[in-house]
């Protein structure tokens, strides 16, 4: 195997530069100058490329840097690099590239020429490190922030239509504020749930709690069901639906009864068209039940709003003890 100190001229001292070399974390090759295959040919690999690639150096010398890339390896980047390297400069990029067990990594590297005295280039020395897990994360972040911003527009939207529809149900001003305070709040409340996980989720019990829990006293709020996450854009709307019941249920039905209950029960059903949440809202032992004369905002929302986000399908009816609303929302297959 050839050492670097014979590969790269230069006044140090070799034994100080072969030992820098073979000390780095990073990934060093050398190879000869020629572009054209089957060169360039690697002369040198230090340890950091067995680490990185699962190939001795005795598997990679006389073999050009080639043998690493494979089906997913860009195109364009070995373009870009050749071109750059053609013409006698240096160049960082990156690229997909695979280990001896056939995984692969994100390399990126930094390649540059080796000349003689009379400035010809006599060799290539390629810096490299993995970069799977950084480009991972920036993908990730990259991801969130678009969600986010998506997220943020609906979001507006969303306070939009709340805003003119309180104002179209509301009578009094102080009726207004009230419930469209409750309903920013409810709001907030989801988007801190949805924003605290890394998925952008936030889990079916988990929207139910945050309005039933301050009435779960005396055991007046049962919840039963399985774990799920939904997504943001099913998150809200469902939330929104389930402040709308909580308000009504304080305002009109069994949560403003002393011995009123709510009953809150939910599965996940297979169905021809995939899965579905089919959850039940039951009210008991309230004052006797009525259907709204008049649609106020909590009903349209059910009734329309929800069915036009989610596609939920909505069924109200009256026990004989309280108020009944069956919901089944399709649930998105990722």
């Amino acid at each position: 195997m050839s050492r670097p100190d014979e590969c790269v001229p230069g006044g140090a001292d070799p034994r100080l530069l072969q030992a820098a070399v073979e000390a780095t974390g990073e990934a060093i090759l050398i190879t000869t100058a020629d572009l054209d295959e089957p060169g360039p040919t690697i002369v040198y690999a230090n340890p950091a490329f067995t680490r990185l690639t699962g190939y001795a150096a005795e598997d990679a010398i006389g073999r050009s840097p080639r043998f690493l890339q494979g089906p997913g390896t860009e195109r364009a980047a070995l373009d870009r690099t050749r071109a750059s390297l053609a013409a006698g400069e240096a160049f960082q990029g990156e690229a997909l590239n695979y280990r001896a067990d056939g995984s692969t990594y994100r390399v990126e590297w930094l390649i540059t020429p080796v000349r003689s005295g009379d400035g010809q280039i006599t060799h290539w020395v390629s810096a490299q490190r993995d970069v799977t897990q950084r480009r991972s994360f920036e993908d990730r972040q990259a991801l969130m922030v678009r969600e986010l911003h998506h997220r943020v527009k609906n979001t507006l939207a969303t306070v939009q239509a709340v805003l003119n529809a309180t104002v179209r149900s509301s009578v009094t001003m102080p009726e207004f504020t009230r419930a469209f305070s409750g309903r920013i709040m409810s709001l907030a409340r989801t988007h801190a749930l949805i924003t605290e996980d890394q998925a952008q989720v936030a889990s079916f019990e988990g929207l139910l709690r945050a309005e039933l829990d301050p009435y779960r006293e005396g055991g007046r709020v049962s919840l039963e069901g399985p774990n799920l996450r939904l997504p943001s854009d099913l998150a809200v709307p469902v939330s929104m639906a389930l402040h709308e019941l909580t308000t009504n249920a304080l305002r009109h039905g069994a949560l403003g009864h002393p011995g009123g209950r709510v009953v809150v029960t939910w599965s996940v059903e297979e169905g021809p068209d995939g899965p579905s949440l089919a959850w039940v809202w039951n009210e008991h032992d309230g004052p006797p039940p009525t259907l709204p004369t008049r649609e106020g905002f909590g009903m349209r929302l059910l009734n329309k709003i929800l069915a036009a986000q989610t596609a939920a399908e909505v069924d109200i009816a009256s026990d004989q003890d309280g108020l009944r609303i069956n919901v089944r929302i399709p649930l998105k297959q990722t």
